[in-house]
């Protein structure tokens, strides 16, 4: 039988499928090194070429800010980008970016310092004695790379891995404390701040999950008396159901944005005999359909839609309720303690939050039923376990590309071992450059899909969302790519030795429980083995840091799209304002990053070093972008900080459970435990402490004496609760075609039929909406169609 199994498994070649190579591993980080290097100055030096002339891509902020977030002065000489950021610190970014933008950077901060403390212990005092041993004990097949790591480590040396993981997680320890209570001191600040003392929804609860009995005003108020709350309600609101409403508004005004394409490209004195543009309606991928003149085709359905969206609201029904509404309360401190009060409550069903920002609604979402809501979070779950499973197919490979010589080595792909030996540059290049390049193309998708998986389970608000996406693709980051894959490599190393145990020893417990013995250095090769792929990992995400400060798909989309479809007022409004900052997606990066450096730092040292260059180029881009490029969606004071610095603490706690595995036979196993409980009692410190808190605003007893108290005739009165928390789609004014001022001649003479210039009331919904309407004079109509002229200076 022995002879049998040999004749059929050579475990020594299948191994090399999960070992990295001896002698390419570490001229393929070299050229990734290099390469990533050079590609990053070039792209520099492409910024700083192309940013002075194309400030709408580099600078949107300069131009589009609020009246007191005015961005700082920027030079335009070729580094006249950096002065802004060496002379702007958090106290004047504060009022200029918002807390949200300094709570990020904030965490940028302590990244880089955490791991220019560790690369420093780690690369100055672990890698010489790693490095001095492995040469001291010549073991087989050790190149430069395994030579610095602890791969070959034994003896009191492994004390000072150790040790140096007591350094990791009390400098950690350290920077957290002292950065969360900057945090908290920042939000309490922004608590009280007169910016926030007059938003109107730091006063408002938002209840959900309102039984049909209760789903009116009058329900609204029999709620609040019956919990007999110490805090005075001075308005409530019912959500009103608006059917297809916003579907109708959707089609509108897609309807006027590609009327506004044709005309952009039509309507000029070259072309205005030509052929007039046509559309093929109907078919299907090219074949069948009609042909139809488009500016008759989209005139008509814009008209259309128009009409629909007018007639649907006329016809709205708004005494069909919504299963949720909102309520003001008199004062902020007083809308808070109820919010504290009623947290974790479900009284009759109910859940009583603090009102998010209407911008931050997904109004969808807010108004599934419990039986939905519980229905998509079912389905969602299962999706994500699938989602998660399939996503596990591209990375074998991944693994397998980053592995080419191991592959060679096996026989299994003869054209492999003979390119590694006529070509070692280039074989070295493949797998250096291929590897880490599919797997951020992977990463750029991932997050996206994870973010629309969320929001179908039922995400109320983009923040919330947000908060969930880092923790769920973090968790998956995690698990796939830094837990699944080693201990699919372990166990099939463990495996492999044990069948060639038995080959040559013969069946039985004994050999079988013999060769488990090895597990904590299996353990600690495939970390090692590992670590070769993430050396080539970070320099390709500075690059892509690097990269994405110079926007180069930015400037070529616009160019791409005002050369083939011409640049309508609104495109030229819209594509230079600037473009929302995705918290969640760069959060996410960065917490991954930390993770794999911290892994790493006391087993691959070099691999935190790498880690620490990322996170000081990540902390010099994110700053100029958020001053000058990004802005946040909907300001929340920095509330992501919890879950962030959470995730960085469960990364040194994964580290130390590593540690703790590979010294589990020996007494430095012992040595290994205490600073994983010690950091299980920092976090319940940061609990209690700081993150308990972090939510509401809690005053003082003077600040309660000083704080503003709204009348119930007042908030009544103004129908401020309707109007800011009303559905959009009963609100939100309808677009109408916005056209050059200049072409308003031609644009007659392709419309010739009956014209006029006259001023129009343009309502902005319905209701007691209606007062906020507004005229404006110099509007076109043509054919029943109102245009809208834009002069070119106000697009300058």
């Amino acid at each position: 039988m022995a002879v049998h199994l040999s004749a059929r498994i050579d475990t020594n070649g299948v191994q090399q499928l999960f070992d990295i190579s001896h002698s390419l591993a570490p001229r393929a980080v070299g050229i990734q090194v290099l390469v990533m290097t050079v590609l990053s100055i070039l792209t520099i030096l492409t910024f700083n070429i192309l940013r002075p002339n194309n400030k709408i891509v580099y600078e949107p902020k300069v131009k589009y800010h609020a009246a007191d977030k005015k961005p700082p002065r920027i030079s335009e000489s070729f580094c006249g980008w950096i002065p802004p950021l060496l002379h702007n610190h958090e106290p004047e970014l504060l009022g200029k970016i918002g807390l949200d933008a300094v709570a990020f950077l904030r965490f940028l901060h302590l990244l880089r310092w955490l791991f220019a403390f560790i690369a420093l212990v780690a690369c100055g005092g672990l890698v010489p004695l790693d490095f001095l041993y492995t040469l001291s004990i010549k073991p087989d097949q050790y190149d430069f790379l395994s030579a610095m790591s602890i791969q070959y480590v034994q003896g009191v040396r492994l004390y000072a891995h150790i040790g140096a993981t007591y350094l990791f997680a009390f400098s950690l320890m350290v920077l957290v404390h002292h950065h969360w209570r900057a945090m908290y001191r920042l939000r309490n600040e922004w608590f009280r701040s007169p910016e926030y003392q007059r938003l109107f929804y730091a006063r408002t609860l938002c209840i959900t999950n309102i039984p049909p009995r209760l789903q009116s005003d009058a329900g609204l108020y029999k709620i609040f008396t019956g919990m007999q709350l110490p805090y005075p309600v001075t308005s409530v609101h019912i959500g009103r159901r608006v059917g297809a409403l916003p579907e109708l508004i959707e089609q509108h005004n897609e309807a006027v944005k590609q009327l506004e394409e044709v005309l952009a490209l039509y309507a000029n004195e070259n072309q205005i005999e030509a052929q007039r543009p046509t559309i093929v309606v109907g078919g299907f991928c090219g074949l069948g359909g009609t042909r139809k003149d488009a500016i008759k085709y989209y005139t008509s359905k814009l008209k259309h839609t128009e009409a629909a969206v007018q007639q649907y609201r006329a016809q709205l029904d708004m005494h069909q309720a919504e299963n949720y509404g909102f309520a003001t309360i008199s004062s902020i401190p007083f809308a808070h303690a109820a919010a504290v009060e009623l947290s974790g409550e479900h009284p009759k069903g109910l859940t009583i939050k603090l009102a998010p920002n209407p911008k931050d609604i997904f109004w969808k979402n807010l108004g599934l039923s419990k039986g939905s809501r519980q229905f998509r979070r079912l389905t969602g779950f299962v999706l994500l376990q699938l989602f998660c499973l399939l996503s596990l197919v591209p990375l074998f490979p991944v693994a397998s590309l980053a592995n080419l010589d191991a592959l060679a080595a096996s026989g299994y792909i003869p054209f492999l071992k003979a390119w590694s030996t006529a070509s070692p540059i280039t074989y070295a290049l493949v797998s250096g450059v291929i590897p880490p390049a599919i797997a951020s193309v992977f990463s750029y998708f991932l997050p996206r899909l994870m973010r629309w998986l969320s929001k179908y389970m039922g995400a109320t608000t983009h923040s919330g969302l947000d908060r969930i996406t880092i923790a769920r693709y973090f968790a998956f980051l995690i698990i796939s790519q830094l837990i699944v894959f080693t201990i699919l490599g372990v166990l099939f190393n463990s495996v492999l030795e044990i069948i060639d145990a038995i080959q040559r020893q013969g069946a039985s417990l004994h050999t079988v429980l013999d060769n488990l013995d090895k597990l904590p250095a299996r353990i600690t090769r495939t970390y090692v083995d590992q670590s070769s792929f993430w050396l080539k990992w970070f320099p390709m995400q500075g690059f892509l840091i690097i990269f994405d400060l110079a926007q180069l798909f930015d400037l070529i989309w616009l160019s791409f799209r005002a050369r083939i479809y011409g640049r309508t007022p609104r495109d030229l409004r819209e594509y230079t304002k600037p473009p929302v900052f995705d918290y969640a997606i760069h959060y996410s990066n960065l917490l991954f990053m930390a993770g794999v450096g911290l892994l790493f730092a006391p087993l691959a040292p070099l691999v935190s070093l790498a880690a620490a260059v990322v996170f000081w180029l990540c902390s010099w881009v994110y700053k100029y972008q958020l001053m000058f490029v990004f802005v946040t969606r909907v300001e929340t004071g920095g509330r992501s900080w919890n879950v962030v610095i959470n995730r960085v603490l469960f990364s040194a706690m994964f580290m130390q459970v590593v540690m703790i595995l590979i010294q589990f036979k020996s007494l430095q196993f012992i040595a290994s435990i205490p600073p994983l409980p010690v950091m299980l009692f920092f976090k319940h410190y940061l609990n209690r402490r700081f993150a308990n808190d972090f939510q509401y605003y809690i005053p003082k007893y003077e600040e309660l004496s000083r704080s503003i108290v709204h009348s119930e005739e007042l908030d009544i009165g103004e129908n401020k609760l309707e109007q800011r928390y009303g559905h959009p789609a009963l609100q939100v004014e309808l677009l109408t075609p916005m056209i050059h001022s200049r072409v308003i001649p031609l644009l007659r003479r392709i419309y010739k039929g009956k014209t006029s210039h006259a001023g129009r009331v343009r309502s902005r919904g319905i209701g007691n909406i209606s007062d906020k309407a507004k005229t404006i004079e110099d509007d076109e109509v043509m054919e029943g169609v109102v245009f809208t002229p834009v002069h070119e200076v106000s697009l300058a």
